[in-house]
């Protein structure tokens, strides 16, 4: 090893300059002053950075998903287990005022462009989450039988990738937290339970009946044979270290990860009849509040409820009256939509014509690698028909898009589903705004409104692409009335998103509603219900979403008449980023 010395040569004296005093003095300035000095820019940056900091200091998971090197950023990994359920708001609550007055001392003028976005994306953000008080707390759900954590663990378990040793560690260990943190779960539906407002009878069945299929076959748990693989693929490890990890690996799986979901069954059945038949939120105390920060802190839109439910009314009216012009002209096409369909073609091909077309009309996106995996079956009744799984910020990689065989029907809607999950979707946009420098920060308070609205409005592109690859000659018409009727569907279940949970409507007044639309299937319209009781607010995500980007095309459009382009006006929006909708609109009306 090389010795250092510490030993100081003496140096020849030197002059100090006036210039270098100058520097000394700023040096030597208490800290406030100093800070004074500095570029409002500069401060702010730094100050995201902190906040960035503590944000994935505190969940290993988070940090892990957003940052394939968090050392790069001066971020040292936290314990590699899952945070506990918080059973109070207090300490958020006080977390998140201290931001916001932090956040108002920066003089958003001296800020650049990008920064003034970041700004106000974040007082939108945590004043939002300053509304979750304690008389709306207890109405969160961190379960559900689609989009619970009991439901998404698994998935997010699975693709935990293994960049280094180290992960494989922490990976286990985050296993061996399981427990522990659904029993901090079963903690807060207690709570709930008590205050009266735990789930369904009905919600608890679906639950249990999908936890019960992760722990069927202990043995043959598919997340023994992808850690054995992914151990394999690292290259770096012996066939005995393989070995010894797969072992320990199963071990921990059947010994704490699976007895973690048998507890949570049992903790759930003891709680069954305490919950009130399936309902909507507007049948809960401060229901319709809670309602209103959903869709704030989810959808992105600080609308009201009435001008949604009459936004969604209009478009629905637009697309039937659009739907009826196109069936009058050629009443064929119904049975196009039918009995017609794609050619055959294989995801990967999909992706590659995908992102040949998208190129034509959105801003470039050069060097994108991606990779299909299939959903394992055991999980195939209880996930999205598709999912895309984002890369660190920092890497940008891998590219991950799940397919769920069980729920496709045609290969129209395979190639859609790849446009909305690939190009020029959610991969798409994610990429493209990893590669603009924001702040992963952005990222991380990202608005699921603007990400599966982007993903639903670039649909009706993909419709019309389809049409190119079908041999009939009406192929325009049919994929366009396929679209039309995606909308349709979409409003009809969004407004009755609304009806459910702000204006209290039963199964039976939402039966009513969906038979003024051909629903009136019993068992279809019980589901229809179900759902949607089960999962507030998710499909304003994607459709009211997707109205928010329409709209705000139309008035550019309309705004700027002949200057309007259209793939100009999808680089702004893609390089403002996921942001709540009044931020989107403000930076895309007045530039940046």
């Amino acid at each position: 090893m090389r010795r250092i010395s510490f030993h100081k040569k003496r140096l020849p004296k030197r002059r100090i300059f006036p210039a270098a005093l100058a520097l000394l003095a700023i040096l030597l300035l208490p800290l406030p002053l100093s800070r004074l000095l500095q570029s409002e820019d500069t401060r702010f940056s730094a100050f995201v950075q902190s906040v960035l900091k503590e944000e994935l200091s505190q969940n290993a998971l988070t940090l892990h998903y957003t940052l394939a090197s968090p050392e790069a950023m001066d971020i040292s990994r936290p314990e590699a287990a899952l945070a506990p359920y918080p059973s109070s708001p207090a300490e958020s609550l006080e977390a998140c005022q201290s931001l916001v007055s932090q956040l108002q001392e920066f003089d958003s003028t001296a800020l650049s462009p990008k920064n003034q976005i970041t700004l106000d994306h974040m007082l939108l953000y945590y004043h939002t989450r300053l509304s979750l008080d304690e008389d709306l707390y207890l109405l969160q759900e961190p379960l559900g039988p689609s989009l619970g954590i009991q439901a998404q663990l698994p998935v997010l378990l699975a693709e935990y990738e293994f960049r280094e040793y180290e992960d494989i560690t922490d990976y286990l260990n985050l296993l061996t937290s399981v427990d522990t943190y659904f029993q901090s779960i079963l903690a807060f539906e207690q709570q709930k339970s008590k205050a009266g407002c735990f789930m369904s009878d009905a919600t608890v069945d679906r639950i249990l009946e999908q936890c019960r299929a992760f722990i069927q076959t202990p043995e043959e748990n598919y997340l023994l044979e992808l850690f054995a693989e992914k151990i394999r693929e690292m290259g770096t490890l012996s066939e005995a270290d393989q070995e010894s990890l797969n072992a320990a690996h199963q071990k921990i799986v059947e010994n704490s990860l699976l007895p973690a979901y048998q507890s949570l069954i049992a903790g759930l059945e003891e709680l069954r009849g305490t919950g009130k038949s399936s309902r909507g939120l507007a049948w809960q105390e401060n229901g319709r509040a809670f309602y209103e920060y959903l869709l704030q802190s989810q959808v992105g839109t600080y609308v009201n409820v009435d001008e949604i439910q009459q936004r969604l009314a209009e478009q629905l009216t637009c697309d039937l009256n659009e739907m009826s012009e196109l069936l009058k002209t050629d009443p064929g096409l119904l049975t196009g939509l039918t009995q017609t369909d794609l050619p055959s073609m294989e995801t990967e091909e999909i992706l590659e014509l995908l992102q040949g077309k998208t190129a034509e009309i959105f801003p470039p996106l050069s060097a994108v690698q991606w990779e299909i995996r299939q959903v394992h079956e055991s999980m195939e009744d209880y996930l999205s028909p598709a999912f895309y799984l984002t890369p660190p910020t920092d890497t940008g990689t891998p590219n991950v898009i799940y397919i769920n065989q069980a729920s496709q029907t045609s290969h129209l809607e395979l190639f859609v589903t790849l446009a909305h999950e690939g190009f020029p979707g959610h991969l798409y946009q994610t990429v493209f705004f990893s590669r603009t420098g924001a702040s992963p920060l952005r990222s991380l308070l990202g608005t699921e409104g603007y990400t599966e609205g982007w993903a639903t409005y670039v649909e009706a592109f993909s419709y019309a692409w389809a049409a190119e690859y079908m041999e009939e000659e009406n192929a325009a018409s049919i994929t366009r009335l396929a679209w039309l009727n995606r909308s349709v569907n979409l409003c009809i279940y969004s407004l009755l998103d609304t009806g459910i949970h702000y204006y209290g409507w039963n199964q039976t007044q939402a039966g009513a509603f969906l038979s003024s639309f051909g629903i009136t299937d019993t068992d279809t319209v019980r589901e229809i219900f179900q759902y949607i009781v089960e999962t507030p607010a998710n499909y304003l995500k994607y459709c009211w979403g997707y109205i928010n980007f329409l709209d705000l095309k139309n008035q550019q459009e309309e705004n700027l008449g002949s200057d309007f382009d259209l793939e100009e006006f999808h680089a702004r929006v893609l390089e403002i980023g996921p942001v709540p909708f009044p931020v989107l609109e403000k930076y895309v009306k007045n530039g940046f």
